[in-house]
């Protein structure tokens, strides 16, 4: 099985392009907004935007005089920067990948979608909402609920097992999840991603192999090079 990048950084190259599949508004906006002005000041140096802009983003509204990349590329830089930012089959509490991903959830922006893939014996699932999809967007006030901080996957699966405790619960959201991952058939899109852990365990599969288990919500996932992935599973 290959192992994590020995130092995963936000681009490889200062000129790259993304080409994105999903990106959170949600947590963007929020992350964004937390960064301190001076480091804003200094991230946003790092990632080539324009001062004058910056300028007048720290001194109103930030989100309304920088675009949607550029605020995710200081977002990135921050949490990288900020945090301890792991690799999916070692995941710290924001991680990221590179894999084969399954995508369940087109069609439908005002529910969830459901992003999975397999490398070795880790099997990753990531779960947000729809609206954040590229190509999915619908009005805010359309949307019911949000599906990244508890899932209705997850929220199914504690109430069937009230009895057992937090542990049990866990274990059987799990389950739930490697169980709908294996019924997945539409292709892969390979894709890298930086997401969110929510939970992280192990399971036994109907193969009697031990698996493990990362649950998280993306920040974003984005297409990556074919040439890349050659030889991963799904």
């Amino acid at each position: 099985m290959p192992g994590p990048p020995s130092s995963p950084s936000p681009r490889t190259a200062p000129d790259d392009v993304r080409y994105y599949l999903y990106v959170s508004g949600t947590k963007l906006a929020m992350l964004y907004e937390q960064i301190p002005p001076k480091l804003l000041k200094r991230l946003a140096v790092e990632a080539k935007v324009d001062l004058k802009v910056l300028s007048l983003a720290v001194q109103s509204s930030r989100a309304e005089t920088t675009s949607t990349y550029e605020r995710l590329d200081i977002v990135e830089s921050y949490l990288e920067r900020e945090f301890d930012v792991g690799w999916m089959t070692e995941p710290r509490p924001w991680f990221r990948g590179d894999l084969g991903l399954r995508i369940a959830g087109y069609g439908s922006p005002a529910g969830p979608t459901f992003m999975t893939g397999r490398e070795g014996d880790t099997v990753v699932a990531l779960i947000g909402s729809g609206h954040h999809l590229i190509g999915q967007r619908t009005a805010p006030d359309t949307i019911q609920a949000a599906y990244s901080n508890l899932p209705s996957l997850f929220q199914l699966a504690r109430e069937g097992a009230p009895a057992h405790g937090r542990h049990a619960a866990e274990g059987e959201a799990m389950r739930q999840v490697l169980l709908f991952s294996q019924s997945l058939t539409v292709p892969p899109v390979y894709g890298e991603f930086l997401a969110r852990r929510l939970l992280h365990g192990t399971v036994t599969g109907r193969d009697g192999r031990e698996l493990q288990i990362v649950i998280g919500t993306p920040l974003y996932v984005a297409m990556s090079d074919e040439d890349q992935e050659q030889g991963r599973g799904a």
